[in-house]
């Protein structure tokens, strides 16, 4: 068993140092400080990183089987060794009570011993014929003395082999118990060993794997930005919305699929479209902010100066004036939901004056002046009213189309809040997507339903030929055969993001040929499956030449906005597939 384990270490601890050679480029400074890097270097490092990541679990995978059927070995040996150990004590306690017995038995041998001499000096034959008058008093007389000898004898034979028999037990307890402590030692060394190797695996992983994730927030935080570069309005500040419906562009091909969303970033707090679909339906302002908020009270705020960049200090009543975050035209209960909304995210950004709030999306649009109206009114008759969870102002996010439904601050990867809330924002139950179009709150939005992005060619839409859909079917099947070709998965029509070779679909498919995948070269139709309690897809399902295949829907999303050409791009949990 030593030497096993001997060699067992020895090749674990030589496939760990290759690992960590192989990989000492992801456990660079570079790549342990991911706040400084950019996107390319960001997606470099990751890559190494989850290479080094899987390949460590490869490669301790196969050994931590191992590990354990050792350790169950090792831990039956020594409940073996604690069975031995109670048979020793009782060894050694019966030749303890042996030796006892034997002081005892040693006043019998050695009187035994005289009488033997004695008998042996006196009994002999001649003294015994001389003695006696008739030949059958001889013969009693010399049987006697040989019995009586014959008994010292067997007495004496008897307590040497004794004597003899503990000393033989002795040596062996003595031993038992030295093979004993050395048995032990080994075992306590070679557990010392197992427990060494499983924590420095699991160590090593683990910090690989607090690497992949620190990577992938700030890959997130990138990749957000680059979905910025849709111009995808966070909320009515920025203007009208312009979402144009593809299925009205003619992209010059048939059996073509575009990826439509419901709703735009960022889909926390109050939905501006939404309130104004409450307000038609005869909501006030309050049940409106109820619906989009939980775990808070109205509560009256004083008009405190608040800063505001580029303007000065002002009461916090005159900056809500200048607010241009929904048009004057709605409802009075929408706008008076937005005020009051404003109103706390302006006191909680600035904590409670303390702090500058800035003009634009990235806060709330503020204009200046005042913009009159409706609005005012609205301002004037909510004066004060604020939204207060825990004694303080809340940050009361608000977007402009939400798709139905609305989330937690922690579901879009924001610190979680209590006063965010998942919501189904309709006006009754939802069992499809026709009953989301006819009865989400914010269904009037353009942007409640479209897809994002386009090409210079093709209409100027977001429509994709079958064969860019099977290209992208494809790639997922080959990263799920092989995770440590993802690096070439970036978009064909673009250069790879640090220099690396992105493989074209003819090279996809080549691949996964070689895989003995039958890869896809059309699809003839695609489904989804969705959640609409919660408002996510959770499979979306394919049909082609090769196979029929179903994928996970936040999986399928993922692929698709790495590899999908220009900026097309699914901007959502809840999607929807149209064909033309």
């Amino acid at each position: 068993m030593k030497k096993f384990l001997t060699l067992f270490f020895a090749v674990f601890l030589i496939t760990l140092t290759f690992i960590m050679k192989d990989r000492i480029k992801a456990q660079t400074n570079e790549c342990s400080n991911p706040s400084s890097l950019n996107l390319s270097a960001i997606e470099k490092c990751l890559t190494e990183i989850q290479k080094a990541y899987e390949l460590s679990i490869k490669a301790t995978k196969p050994l931590e089987s191992q590990l354990s059927s050792l350790q169950t070995q090792i831990t039956g040996i020594k409940q073996r060794v604690k069975i031995i150990e109670g048979d020793i004590l009782i060894k050694k306690e019966n030749i303890d009570e042996g030796y006892k017995n034997l002081a005892k038995q040693q006043e019998i041998l050695f009187a035994t011993i005289r009488n033997y001499y004695i008998r042996s000096y006196y009994n002999s034959p001649l003294l015994a014929f001389l003695s006696v008058t008739s030949a059958s008093e001889i013969t009693k007389s010399l049987a006697y003395q040989k019995a009586a000898t014959d008994q010292d004898k067997v007495i004496i034979t008897n307590i040497a082999l004794s004597i003899q028999d503990l000393e033989t037990k002795k040596r062996n307890l003595e031993n038992e118990q030295t093979r004993l402590v050395a048995i032990k030692a080994n075992l306590d060394e070679e557990s010392a060993k197992i427990e060494e190797i499983v924590k420095g695996a699991r160590a090593y992983q683990s910090v690989l794997s607090s690497q992949i994730a620190s990577l992938n927030a700030q890959q997130q935080q990138i990749i957000g930005k680059r979905q910025a570069g849709l111009n995808l309005p966070t909320s009515l500040g920025a203007g009208p919305l312009f979402c144009t419906d593809d299925r009205k562009l003619d992209p010059g091909f048939g059996n073509a699929f575009a990826f439509f969303t419901f709703g735009i970033p960022h889909r926390v707090g109050m939905n501006q479209y939404g309130a104004l679909g409450r307000a038609q339906g005869g909501q006030s302002h309050e049940d409106i902010l109820r619906a989009y908020f939980d775990n808070f009270n109205f509560e009256q705020r004083s008009n405190i100066n608040i800063s505001v960049q580029g303007y000065g200090s002002m009461p916090l009543e005159t900056y809500l004036l200048g607010i241009y975050e929904m048009p004057e035209s709605w409802p009075l209960e929408a706008l008076k939901a937005q005020v009051i909304a404003a109103r706390s995210y302006a006191l909680a950004y600035t904590d409670n004056g303390s702090k500058e709030i800035c003009t634009t999306q990235s806060c709330q649009v503020y204009k200046g002046g005042n913009k009159g109206g409706e609005w005012e009114r609205a301002v004037r008759e909510t004066e004060g009213k604020t939204m207060v969870s825990g004694g303080s102002p809340i940050s009361s996010w608000y977007s402009s189309t939400d798709g139905g439904y609305t989330f937690t601050a922690s579901d879009v990867g924001w610190s979680d809040r209590s006063f965010t809330k998942r919501l189904r924002d309709t006006n009754g139950d939802i069992g499809g997507f026709s009953d989301l179009f006819a009865k989400a709150y914010d269904k009037d939005s353009p942007c409640f339903y479209a897809a994002q992005g386009w090409r210079s060619q093709y209409g100027k839409s977001a429509w994709l030929k079958s064969s860019e859909v099977a290209d992208i079917v494809n790639i997922i099947l080959l990263a799920r055969a092989d995770s440590s070709t993802k690096d070439h998965f970036y978009q064909t029509d673009k250069p790879h993001p640090y220099g690396g070779e992105v493989w074209s679909e003819e090279r996809v498919k080549s691949e996964l040929r070689n895989k003995n995948i039958a890869p896809f070269n059309d699809i003839s139709d695609i489904s989804v499956s969705a959640d609409f309690g919660v408002g996510r897809v959770t499979s979306v399902n394919i049909s082609g030449d090769a196979s029929s295949q179903s994928f996970d829907g936040a999986e399928f999303k993922d692929w698709f906005n790495l590899r999908a050409p220009a900026n097309i791009q699914i901007v959502g949990p809840l999607y929807n597939i149209e064909r033309k």
